[in-house]
């Protein structure tokens, strides 16, 4: 007997990618749970399937960082923060947080199949009596149109995302004179994509080659030190909603058009601002 639950909740990373660099991901996450039923003619309620495997998922790697411990250039040692991390290629990076803020995996790339696999096994082992086995499809949004993913952190946020290198994969809509803008969309999503956001208070050191970002929240200590051009600053907390008001202002003053975004933070939630040349 099978029991499935679709769309059942979705994780927000960032990942290591050996090519790439830092990118931003959501996840759709469905699971299917097989085993025999209860005497209850249940195999598992319904009522605690989502809450069980979305508890398990945000407590593990849901708003971290992936790191593939074995990419080139990877390495990791412990620091006063907690861990840090640091890569030379693509590009010299280093991230520095309390050790919940990563998710280490002995591999050499991080994968969507691999990391379902994981999170799979690690759901089976913790399943409940009467369920052989649990295992969860991944799946990236079906978008038509354009689409970033990027990362970043918010320091004042009471939950996970004050994790400096957590990330997201969005939708991005542009609105001129009551009318989508493909283009520009395209444009802007490719200029977005795997950026990292930050708020310019943050800003501990800034050269032409290297920025740092560096804050104190309610987890500990956090920086990132990365590409000054992989680096996107804005005046205010990279939240969606400010994301939005400065797409829409930096498009409006761009085109010399007013303009509209509807900015999305991962899968199915996101803010809309508008601005004025």
């Amino acid at each position: 007997m099978a029991l499935f639950v679709n769309h059942l909740t979705h994780i927000d990373v960032s990942l290591w990618c050996p090519t790439k660099g830092l990118v931003g991901c959501s996840w759709q996450v469905d699971a299917q749970l097989e085993g025999e039923l209860g005497e209850d003619g249940m195999l598992f309620d319904f009522g605690e399937v989502k809450p069980w495997i979305k508890r398990t998922l945000d407590s593990g790697l849901d708003h971290t960082l992936l790191v593939p411990t074995q990419a080139p250039g990877v390495e990791v040692s412990e620091c006063d923060e907690g861990l840090c991390i640091r890569t030379t290629t693509p590009y010299v990076m280093e991230v520095r947080g309390p050790t919940e803020a990563f998710t280490l995996l002995p591999w050499a790339s991080i994968t969507l199949e691999r990391v379902t696999q994981h999170l799979s096994a690690q759901l089976t082992e913790q399943r409940p009596a009467n369920v052989e086995r649990v295992t969860l499809t991944l799946s990236d949004e079906l978008i038509n149109g354009a689409a970033y993913g990027y990362s970043h952190g918010l320091k004042r946020h009471s939950g996970n995302c004050q994790r400096i290198a957590h990330g997201h994969r969005s939708r991005l809509h542009i609105f001129q004179e009551q009318q989508r803008q493909p283009q520009l969309e395209q444009q802007w999503g490719a200029w977005l994509d795997n950026r990292y956001l930050l708020e310019e208070a943050d800003i501990a050191e800034h050269s032409e080659s290297q920025l740092t970002c560096r804050y104190e929240a309610a987890q500990g200590s956090f920086s990132i030190t990365l590409p000054s051009e992989r680096c996107s600053v804005l005046p205010k907390p990279t939240t969606v909603e400010n994301i939005a008001l400065w797409l829409a202002d930096q498009i409006a003053k761009q085109t010399g058009t007013a303009t509209h975004v509807h900015a999305f933070e991962g899968i199915d939630k996101g803010a809309t601002a508008q601005a004025s040349p």
